[in-house]
């Protein structure tokens, strides 16, 4: 049984050494063996609570994909509702349609910027996540300059995060920020995890599902133990089994982005994709 205060000691040694510019090879691997070993049984949700047994609080129901049409919409939001799911996720153009069909419902609706690329410039980001807030939304999923991370202009990329997260701040919404994972080291993933604490966001995420990979457990463990417990960890990206969902819950996801929402809560074929 791995011990959760193992996870704690080695990635808070490797944060340390990333923020301090030294190497933190050995410890990564130390990280990576951890997890891949049992961060699945660690039992850490980022608050201590139990895996809950009903899922769909947990999930943003999403359709992301290039040929939605307006009944795709419909059908979502209805499926949101019918499962109390926590929001939809959808193309900023779909927000004032998805926001008039819940209003009332307790779902929000969440919407992406910069996606999924992220290689827009940070006042086209902000402009965008201001439109999507006046046509209804509540929730931006933002994904960052992946290259200008990589290339260590990492002032560039709190500028980015902090814009979106300062709109969503004028109205009481929430900017989640997308790191895609799958391009990162996990030195990076540290990196961006503190820009985005450091650029006022309220919740990291995996990936976009569009990306080269999706959400794993050990991402989601490095991430939560990186932000602490006052940030909110949105595992997404190839999540289509409850089982899958549990695990991340266990490993420190408080959100789930699923396009297999009413499967994951049904155990039955069903809902509006299986894309993301």
């Amino acid at each position: 049984m791995i011990d959760r205060d193992e996870i704690i000691e080695v990635v808070t040694r490797q944060v340390l050494a990333a923020l301090s510019g030294q190497s933190a090879e050995q410890d990564l691997k130390n990280v990576q063996q951890v997890v891949d070993t049992g961060a699945a049984r660690i039992g850490y949700c980022g608050n201590g609570a139990d895996v809950p047994t009903g899922l769909g609080g947990y999930i943003d129901h999403t359709l992301l994909r290039a040929d939605t049409t307006p009944s795709d919409i419909d059908r979502l939001c209805d499926e949101a509702m019918e499962f109390s799911f926590a929001a939809v996720c959808i193309n900023p153009v779909w927000v004032r349609r998805a926001t008039a069909r819940l209003r009332g419902s307790g779902v929000t609706v969440a919407s992406v910027v910069g996606f999924p690329l992220g290689a827009s410039a940070p006042e086209i980001k902000a402009m965008e996540t201001r439109r999507a807030l006046r046509d209804g939304a509540r929730e931006i999923d933002m994904v960052i300059n992946i290259g200008a991370l990589k290339g260590g202009y990492h002032d560039l990329v709190k500028k980015d995060i902090a814009g979106v997260s300062d709109a969503c701040r004028e109205v009481g919404a929430k900017n989640k920020v997308i790191i895609e994972a799958a391009y990162l080291t996990d030195e990076e993933k540290v990196i961006v995890c503190r820009l985005a604490q450091d650029a006022r966001a309220h919740y990291v995420k995996t990936s976009t599902g569009f990306g080269p990979g999706g959400a794993t457990v050990f991402d989601v463990a490095l991430m939560r133990e990186v932000v602490g417990a006052g940030m909110g960890v949105k595992a997404a990206g190839g999540i289509h089994t409850a089982e899958q969902v549990r695990e991340m819950i266990t490993a420190g996801a408080t959100r789930i982005g699923a396009s297999a929402g009413v499967r994951i809560v049904t155990g039955e074929e069903g809902g509006s994709g299986e894309s993301y």
